[in-house]
């Protein structure tokens, strides 16, 4: 007991702060969930891996816990050429075909610096079902991937429609660097209770996908 109260004093100001030193993977890698983080504080809810994967779906962890969940998607390696990765949801964790209306800007700049900012008409939804794309086409070249994050408000409110935001970068063939901005609402009161990540064609051959919960303020 004694050697554990030395090494912690020895880590503890005289102002009663923690020092860094005190602070390890080791200290805290069993900590599952934090009961007094701060508003904002993102709070990890699952990991999925893809590999050869047709989609990656989470039809777990949305619920009334958090206003506000991100999807973090990183290093998304497409098996097939110039397939576009999109994303869905889902009311009852199964059917991935809420009704939705979106809009979509893109920037796009290639490696010989030939760039353009414009609105893309081909990949907004009016009152669809249809799978909301959330990138442009990607390279499917050994090094190129595309990652991003996808927002979505208050998924368990019964009484609005349900608002997303998403940003990502990707490599295209071109090759080129191509920055996607999508947005829009689930036009539904029922919750959402999943979302699913797939490509317009092919597999996803690798990357990892990550869900949020951001802690109330």
């Amino acid at each position: 007991m004694g050697s554990i109260t030395r090494g912690l004093s020895n880590n503890i100001t005289t102002g009663g702060v923690i020092l860094p030193a005190g602070i390890t993977n080791a200290s805290v890698s069993a900590v599952t969930s934090f009961a007094n983080a701060s508003g904002g504080t993102l709070i990890l809810l699952s990991t999925q891996t893809a590999s050869a994967s047709a989609n990656i779906s989470f039809t777990t962890g949305l619920d009334s816990t958090y206003d506000e969940y991100q999807f973090h998607f990183i290093n998304i390696h497409p098996a097939t050429l110039n397939s576009v990765l999109q994303y869905n949801f889902t009311t009852d964790g199964t059917n991935f075909n809420v009704t939705k209306t979106t809009t979509m800007f893109r920037s796009f700049n290639n490696e010989s610096e030939s760039g353009v900012l414009d609105y893309q008409s081909s990949y907004d939804l009016a009152q669809s079902t249809s799978d909301q794309a959330i990138t442009w086409d990607v390279s499917n070249d050994a090094d190129a991937c595309t990652s991003g994050i996808l927002t979505l408000f208050n998924p368990s409110s019964t009484t609005y429609v349900k608002h997303f935001i998403h940003q990502s970068n990707g490599m295209h063939s071109n090759p080129a660097c191509f920055t996607n901005f999508s947005a829009g609402y689930c036009n539904t009161t029922s919750a959402i209770t999943g979302a699913i990540f797939k490509f317009s064609s092919g597999n996803i051959d690798d990357g990892v996908f990550k869900l949020y919960g951001v802690k109330k303020s």
